[in-house]
């Protein structure tokens, strides 16, 4: 179903769309700076995927360093304050913040002296935070390229828009194979069915040929043999035409009509007969028994 269809495809959280759109950006993730802005469950699920994929991660927090500490022990990173802000902008390649504060921790100004300093070097700023902790307004400084919370929302709306567009494609594929599962379970049970029936014709033609022996004294071998053929031929012939139509049926008409065709010649019976004639003979004496009773 995967491959045919897109319902796997396009991620629907914004820690896989954030990763998606870093890796749109940059390319290959392995040994990219990834700076953190934040300590918080947000933070993490976002730094989880990145450092997976080869990211280096540096976590920023203020009041949290503890917590930013053992995030860096998780996820192969390191742990700075505040104050080491600035030089951690220069060298990093991607910026995730995801802080709790109240009000932008960064504008164009404090980030347009990082771009100057990173040489033309790009930088991909993703915004998690609410409210925004990256001002709108460094979008619009050289080298950088801002992702805020919106933008990935808009994202996951639109993936899901597909995956709603997939599904329906994915259900009718579903139905088709179904009705193909339906057609092919209809053809197992028409051989034996088809089977049953011939050899229910065939023992017909043999108990009528026994029946009439008596009556053919004065017919000579040959003559027995060609009114042995004739009815041989007159039961296949009649049952022909069914038979080409069981074939031809498909689906639920074909379990329908080979139902009615099994219960009008007794065909499971006589299948249950023949099991019964097969069974051990002590089986058979039980069942006379319990017959008798």
């Amino acid at each position: 179903m995967r491959t045919e269809t897109a319902l796997a495809s396009g991620p629907s959280s914004l820690s896989s769309v954030a990763v998606e759109l870093a890796r749109q950006v940059l390319g290959d993730l392995e040994g990219r700076g990834v700076l953190v802005l934040g300590s918080g469950e947000t933070a993490e699920l976002t730094a989880r995927p990145l450092a997976e994929r080869g990211a280096q991660t540096v976590f920023v927090a203020s009041r949290r360093h503890e917590r930013a500490l053992a995030l860096a022990a998780r996820h192969g990173g390191r742990a700075v304050g505040f104050d080491a802000l600035p030089v951690e902008l220069e060298a990093a390649d991607i910026v995730v913040a995801a802080t709790a504060s109240p009000h932008a921790i960064m504008g164009p100004e404090e980030l347009g002296l990082v771009m100057e300093a990173r040489s033309g070097r790009p930088l991909l700023v993703i915004d998690l935070a609410v409210p925004r902790d990256i001002d709108p307004a460094c979008s619009a400084l050289p080298g950088v390229t801002l992702y805020d919370i919106d933008d990935l929302q808009a994202v996951i709306a639109r993936n899901r828009s597909v995956r709603k567009a997939e599904a329906r494609h994915a259900e009718a594929i579903i139905e088709e194979e179904i009705q193909r599962f339906a057609r092919w379970l209809g053809t197992l049970d028409a051989v034996p069915t088809i089977a049953a029936l011939r050899q229910r014709a065939d023992e017909v033609v043999e108990h009528v040929l026994r029946e009439n022996a008596s009556r053919w004294e004065t017919l000579s071998p040959r003559d027995r043999e060609r009114v042995e053929a004739v009815a041989r031929s007159v039961a296949s012939r009649l049952l022909h035409e069914p038979t080409l139509r069981l074939k031809r049926s498909d689906g639920d008409r074909a379990h329908a009509r080979l139902q009615v065709l099994r219960e009008l010649f007794a065909l499971d019976e006589a299948a249950a007969d023949e099991a019964a004639d097969d069974a051990p003979a002590e089986v058979r004496e039980l069942r006379r028994g319990s017959t008798d009773q």
